[in-house]
């Protein structure tokens, strides 16, 4: 493929010197008074009143051949998530009812009733449209993988009309990543992968796809932001454009303004089910190695250390003598895994990996993934308010990586009344029906939450009746008791935090609350 930059000279050439903005990347609007390209000496200055658009068609008419429509045949009574055909994945919002948004409220209603009025007539296949493009000329299409779920009968659509049966490569369902392939006669126009580092807020993009199954639409914006944890996975780093993209748009390629791919519509962000402005691409350096491995190999294989992690908070930093809310919190560990074996412990804060620094929870799960199988990485943890090398040998990460550890035992602890701890924080002993009851492994110990009044300085914090307190300020409880004594230590030492580490229903994390001034006087 050629490159698609249209320089400023190309312009000038093209629509005359007085009559169009020569911008140096190959697009520019200019509208009374915004802002041109930097760097451009013949930009419209500010406060103009002349209007100058150039085209994407040259840049459409390059890279449209390579885009694909993407249909896949689901099994029945497997619809992807009962969706509608090429609804990509949604972002929840917040603030409303139980927590879900409007849309999510009629979707749930609209699943019952339809699963009232089917109970007696069997389910058919469902059909789930999305968007792909090909990579190389032999045929290589990527995908979301979502909309091949369920799906092992898949058909591309290419831009001239023809379709072709796909044959499905690999998928990841941790990147939403899917590759497939087509055999066809004759060479194939493709595009490449871009650089999706060097794409900046701001910088324009355009999105091809199949939205609401109108083929070959084009929509172009602006990267409106970059990082993006919208929380559908581990890897989650998306890129935010306000290109506008739909349901069937998932799968399509965005492109930067040379023509390459440096993102994979993946999701959006919507109260209503259409574009509001805020779409989620997957970038292109995340996606490319993920390819390139489902294209060798048919799947991905990733590092793995086997720690269960959470963020780190300014009132978690302050509590572990942290100088900044940075790096990954170790909350529990695989008890066989990488990270025990090494030495690990629950309060580790894990600041750098190989040198790379770990300035966001987030940041460990892309680092680790791409860390060489069966080789020793070097870990900078931040434990007892000191640095820490730890070396463990980086595993693969099992399929089943997120299963929690059964129970190995039992605690025999005698049954006790609740006892009336501190404002209207009441715990209890954990009894073998309690660790039952609330999915405590037999490797837990603590003391159980009962109750918590609403004026408690404890309702404040994540903590909710039946979490079981293991340790307070990184010291294990043994008692309502103990944790009292620990608790009144922590409001008197010189953070005035107590931190705890909770466990929920098999999963640990850590919280940490600043204790008021009038906490301290309490007896």
């Amino acid at each position: 493929m050629g490159d698609a930059a249209i320089t400023g000279a190309g312009l000038r050439r093209r629509f005359g010197a007085t009559s169009a903005a020569a911008v140096s990347l190959g697009l520019a609007l200019i509208v009374g008074g915004c802002a041109s390209l930097e760097g451009d000496p013949s930009a419209v200055p500010w406060g103009s009143s002349q209007v100058t658009m150039t085209s994407f068609a040259p840049l459409v008419r390059q890279v449209i051949p390579a885009v694909v429509n993407v249909s896949a045949l689901q099994r029945p009574g497997k619809a992807a998530a009962d969706d509608e055909p090429g609804m990509a994945r949604p972002v929840k919002e917040r603030g409303t009812a139980a927590g879900l948004p409007p849309s999510a409220l009629d979707e749930l209603l609209r699943r019952f009733f339809d699963d009232q009025q089917n109970k007696a007539a069997p389910r058919l296949p469902g059909l789930a449209l999305g968007s792909g493009f090909i990579i190389d000329s032999s045929g290589y299409i990527v995908t979301d993988e979502h909309v091949l779920e369920h799906s092992d009968d898949v058909t591309v659509t290419f831009h001239d009309g023809t379709q072709h049966r796909a044959r499905i490569i690999g998928r990841d369902s941790l990147t939403d990543l899917a590759l497939l392939k087509v055999e066809v006669p004759r060479p194939l126009s493709y595009v490449r992968w871009g650089d999706s580092d060097a794409a900046r807020v701001g910088d324009w993009v355009m999105a091809i796809g199949n939205p609401f199954g109108l083929d070959d639409t084009v929509s172009s914006g602006i990267i409106s932001a970059r990082g993006r944890d919208i929380h559908s996975g581990p890897y989650d780093d998306f890129l935010q454009i306000d290109a506008s993209i739909n349901r069937g748009n998932s799968g399509g390629p965005t492109f930067d303004l040379r023509g390459n791919v440096i993102g994979i519509n993946s999701a959006i962000y919507s109260p209503n089910g259409g574009s509001v402005g805020i779409g989620f691409a997957i970038p292109a350096n995340l996606a490319k190695p993920v390819v390139e491995e489902l294209k060798e190999y048919g799947r991905v294989e990733r590092g793995w250390l086997g720690v269960q992690i959470q963020e780190v908070t300014p009132e978690l930093a302050q509590g572990f003598g942290l100088t900044k809310p940075a790096g990954a919190l170790v909350a529990g560990m695989s008890a066989d895994g990488p990270a025990a074996r090494a030495g690990f412990a629950q309060g580790d804060v894990i600041l750098a990996v190989n040198g790379h620094p770990i300035d966001r929870m987030r940041d460990l799960p892309l680092v680790v993934a791409g860390l060489p199988i069966g080789r020793p990485a070097d870990v900078s943890v931040w434990r007892q308010e000191r640095a820490v090398i730890l070396r463990p040998i980086v595993e693969e990460m099992p399929q089943n990586h997120e299963s929690n550890e059964p129970a190995r035992g039992e605690d025999m602890a005698p049954k006790k009344s609740p006892v009336d701890m501190f404002a209207g924080l009441k715990l209890a002993p954990l009894t073998v029906q309690q660790r039952q009851r609330l999915r405590v492994p037999g490797n837990v110990s603590g003391v159980v939450v009962t109750a918590i009044a609403d004026d408690n300085p404890f309702a404040e914090l994540d903590l909710v009746p039946g979490d079981v307190i293991q340790t307070i300020d990184q010291q294990p409880v043994a008692s309502p008791e103990d944790a009292l004594a620990k608790i009144e230590a922590a409001a008197a030492s010189p953070t005035r935090i107590v931190l705890m580490l909770i466990n929920r229903h098999g999963t640990s994390r850590y919280l940490a609350l600043p204790l008021a001034d009038a906490l301290t006087g309490h007896d």
